[in-house]
């Protein structure tokens, strides 16, 4: 299961984030410094407005969504790199997740101790990007250093990894982030054996107090992180943590009524999976069948066959074709039959490109 990682400084709401992404107290939400220690992990079913109305369709209860793994990592603080706080673990620890979700603190509260004395999420984002960019310039030595040896006898993959070194090297020396650099596909794969952190796809979370959710384009902080995101191509999502932590305990249609009265349309928690679900370069297709409706995760640009063996390798194995009809198709006939008759129904060989919402019936002989 590919992993979402939740990063930030001490103290910004990050546990308390997690909490609300997992609706549960498991992770320790405490007002001083290194509360997270070992990261808390919990998998997040990932919100599917399409399955509710499927099971209703093929008079089924069970329903199973895709999922998503979040990881709430101990706070990082400057210095980080060099192992100041508990920077090697953190380092550590974001180096096996997949993507990165930065909480931000944009909410000013007495009582909750800011590590460096007041709010500025400039300086907040800047403070991680410049520890991560200074562990990856680490690594980015060591790596020029074996190429260059290796290069002299004449390893063409080590003159690759020293073409693309001499361009991520110098934005990783002025504290900025490796993802930032323009790369062909080609030197992108190369990058992949270097495992750097600041390659790793973006989120920031800007967490804001519950009174500025109505307007959060008017609070200068969102402002602020907003500027940091747009040039990387990152996605920015306003979220409070705290008021979606509390929302847990109410029943999901009193939660979204909630929202509306504050001017937001639906929960930051739910966008916030599905930006880390997709940003992860994951789709879902759909069974439905009277045992069950269920969300099968695979990445983007899978092909029938392989999609297939998701659900199981016998399925893979003696793939014959896949029976397929998009999801909206289908509710607007009202069942399988009636797409069938209706010419919505397809059959695909193993090397169609599975769409998002797919529903599928494989054909197999085992």
């Amino acid at each position: 299961m590919l992993r979402a990682g939740i990063v930030g400084l001490p103290n910004v709401g990050k546990s308390t984030l997690f909490n609300a992404l997992t609706a549960q107290t498991a992770a320790l939400a405490a007002n001083y410094p290194f509360a997270t220690i070992e990261p808390n992990v919990g998998v997040v079913p990932v919100p599917d407005e399409r399955l509710e109305p499927l099971a209703k369709l093929v008079k089924t209860s069970v329903i199973v969504p895709a999922t998503v793994e979040f990881l709430d990592i101990a706070g990082l603080v400057r210095g980080a790199s060099k192992g100041e706080g508990l920077g090697n673990q953190f380092l550590a620890n974001i180096r096996e997740t997949d993507t990165v979700v930065q909480v931000v603190r944009c909410f000013a509260d007495e009582g909750v101790v800011h590590v460096e004395g007041s709010i500025n999420p400039q300086r907040d984002i800047e403070t991680i990007q410049i520890e991560l960019a200074l562990a990856d310039l680490a690594t980015a030595e060591r790596r020029r250093d074996k190429a260059l040896r290796n290069v002299k006898g004449g390893d063409t993959t080590a003159r690759a990894e020293l073409s693309v070194l001499d361009k991520i090297q110098p934005l990783l020396e002025q504290g900025k982030s490796a993802r930032t650099v323009s790369l062909t596909d080609g030197e992108r794969a190369v990058t992949r054996g270097f495992f750097f952190l600041t390659m790793k796809p973006t989120i920031y979370a800007a967490n804001v107090d519950e009174a500025t959710l109505g307007n959060p384009n008017g609070h200068s902080g969102v402002r602020a992180v907003l500027e940091i995101a747009e040039p990387e191509g990152a996605e920015c999502l306003v979220i409070c943590a705290q008021l979606e932590a509390e929302l847990v305990a109410l029943p999901p249609e009193e939660r979204i009524d909630y929202l509306n009265s504050l001017g937001v349309s639906g929960s930051g928690v739910d966008r916030l999976i599905k930006s880390a679900y997709h940003l992860l370069g994951l789709m879902s297709f759909l069974t439905a069948g009277e045992k069950e409706v269920r969300a099968w995760t695979i990445p983007q640009n899978t092909r029938a066959q392989q999609a297939a063996g998701v659900i199981h390798s016998d399925i893979e194995r003696g793939f014959i074709r896949a029976e397929i009809v998009s999801y909206p198709d289908l509710v607007r006939a009202g069942s399988n039959a009636a797409a069938r008759e209706q010419g919505l129904m397809r059959l695909e060989g193993k090397e169609y490109l599975m769409q998002e919402g797919d529903v599928v019936n494989f054909r197999f002989n085992v």
